[in-house]
């Protein structure tokens, strides 16, 4: 078993902030990349973002997702640091930022300013927009890219009220995905030629090819068939059903399964109905059957029905409370949530690594680090070379 990480000896250099490049860094760490973060003097806004922090600086989710880096603190702004900088370039395998082109272009740290200190540079540019059409260069957050990708209007097809946004830095994450994957197929294809790139990965695009990927429904085809969105994903009866003391998902996906599921209810009156007698009766009238399964299962508690549905072999799961989150015995049972130290946090929870590679057994991560941690290490290792 070879016990090296798989990204060992890479270096990435990050200029991100907030959560879609450090998302995109932080899965590049965890297969095992050195991942340099640099921050101006006042830190990544993410340190000051999302309450409580137990101290300034260290916010929950920039804890999260910094682990496992190294802080550098440069002040751009100055011609001694983005000297820095370039040395920094100099010795990068990727280098990924979200600053925008103009700003990037006045600190000199544009694509074409940066290829002559290392050809073979990854290059890879969070954007919120492609560049090439009329909305490039807007300011681009998670709501704001929630709102124009169409995935507000998904709660209020459901719901039938206003458009909400779904509560998750959902746009962040899946783009932070797309640079990671964008950075992982472009150093492939450097290990092929030799070459290096500059990538762009728009925030709004990716985001948008992720929402349609079932919602583009009947506007699939042209001329359209039928109106946008998977029906089953915006049918306001397919939701958690209640049960005596809370709610539960149950997925009858197939057809016989609703046959069995009405058994494990205990009352299939309704298949006896005269449009429920085939399985296009029934696919044709799913609603219905979603509200008579909402009907029947407040008569037991979610873990008496758990039990059932398991034994029935219907795919059922009870809707947990985030709060609870840390109580799941599957979680628990894996070692899911390990407890650490960070030297000047205390105590959290670190999330264990979801995808296992048997090659490369788990590695303990290293905690975020404070802003500028690693300043007089990493420039004291460029001066040295």
């Amino acid at each position: 078993m070879n016990g090296g990480a798989m990204l060992e000896g890479v270096r990435v250099v990050d200029l991100s902030g907030v959560v879609f490049g450090p998302y995109a860094t932080f899965l590049l760490a965890e297969l095992g990349a050195e991942v340099i973060k640099v921050e101006g003097p006042g830190g990544d806004q993410m340190r000051h973002l999302g309450k409580p922090a137990r101290t300034k600086g260290m916010s929950p989710t920039f804890v999260t997702v910094n682990q496992g880096k190294k802080s550098v603190m440069l002040d751009l702004k100055t011609e001694s640091d983005r000297a820095h900088m370039r040395g920094l370039l100099e010795t990068a395998d990727i280098f990924i930022h979200n600053v925008r082109d103009d700003a990037i272009r006045r600190l000199g740290l544009d694509y074409e300013s940066v290829k002559p200190l290392k050809a073979d540079l990854i290059y890879i540019h969070c954007v919120g927009f492609g560049s090439d059409g009329p909305y490039a260069g807007l300011q681009a957050y998670d709501d704001v890219i929630q709102a124009a990708s169409g995935a507000t209007s998904l709660s209020q097809r459901v719901s039938g009220g206003a458009p909400t946004y779904i509560p998750s830095l959902i746009g962040d994450k899946v783009s932070g995905l797309y640079a990671a994957n964008a950075a992982l197929a472009a150093y492939i294809h450097r290990l092929r030629t030799g070459e290096g790139q500059f990538v762009e990965v728009p925030m709004f695009e990716a985001f948008s090819q992720f929402v349609l990927l079932e919602h583009l429904g009947g506007k699939l085809f042209d001329p359209p068939n039928a109106p946008a969105c998977y029906p089953r994903q915006v049918d306001p009866d397919r939701q958690p059903f209640p049960t005596s003391d809370g709610h539960i998902s149950i997925v009858p996906y197939i057809d016989a399964a609703w046959l069995k599921l009405f058994q494990v209810l205990g009352d299939a009156t309704i298949l006896t109905e005269q449009d429920m007698a085939t399985p296009l009766g029934r696919w044709q009238n799913i609603d219905r059957l979603y509200r008579e399964v909402a009907r029947l299962t407040p008569r037991k508690t979610s873990a008496e029905w758990m039990a059932l549905l398991k034994e029935a072999d219907i795919p059922a799961m009870i809707a947990r409370d985030v709060d609870d989150i840390f109580d799941d015995p599957h979680l628990m049972a894996t070692g899911f949530f390990r407890r650490v130290e960070h030297p000047t946090e205390g105590g959290y929870y670190a999330t264990g690594r979801p995808v296992r590679y048997h090659s490369w057994p788990d590695r303990t991560r290293t905690p975020a680090p404070l802003l500028g941690q690693h300043t007089a290490e990493v420039l004291h290792a460029l001066d040295q070379r």
